[in-house]
């Protein structure tokens, strides 16, 4: 009889454990919470906030903000103009930023990624000369919990930035 007992006993510790188990992953449901939000800052990157609920307490979450970007380079010499020659190129493909991040004791996490925009590649300009970012737009942006593979396009999902126009 007694086995009996301690088996039953057992028995309700492990449904509880599941029960318990059940309700934790049922619990942890992760979303998007609101707009996804894209800002230009300093002129020329993006800054892509936004807030996500249901993560579970203390979690480590990785995310990246992403999109599409082209940027025009100029060549502007010592006097502030752009000579008459053809010093400048063009430049297109994927942008992104990561960000690893932790939810705390309220399962949330609020954050904001800044994108930079492409590099030149290997545009140089002639001595006297320096490289400058002219013009540069943004598509297609984004935020990724790539943890728990979340996406939500941000709003605007599209900008674009003159930073420097040449006289």
């Amino acid at each position: 009889m007694k086995r009996t007992q301690i088996f039953k006993a057992d028995g309700m510790i492990v449904a509880a454990t599941l029960l318990l188990a059940a309700a934790t992953a049922w619990a942890q449901s992760p979303h998007f919470v609101g707009k996804v939000t894209a800002t230009l800052v300093a002129g020329n990157s993006v800054q892509v906030c936004f807030k996500e609920a249901g993560l579970g307490n203390n979690q480590s979450i990785d995310y990246t903000a992403s999109g599409n970007a082209t940027a025009t380079f100029v060549c502007v010499n010592n006097g502030g103009n752009c000579p008459n020659a053809a010093n400048k190129t063009t430049v297109s493909g994927p942008v992104a930023a990561t960000g690893t991040f932790n939810s705390g004791k309220n399962g949330s996490i609020s954050q904001c990624l800044t994108i930079q925009p492409p590099g030149a590649g290997g545009f140089t300009c002639p001595g006297g000369q320096t490289r400058t970012l002219s013009q540069v737009s943004y598509s297609g942006l984004k935020i990724t919990d790539t943890t728990n593979n979340i996406t939500k396009a941000a709003t605007p999902s599209q900008l674009s930035a003159t930073p420097f126009t040449c006289p």
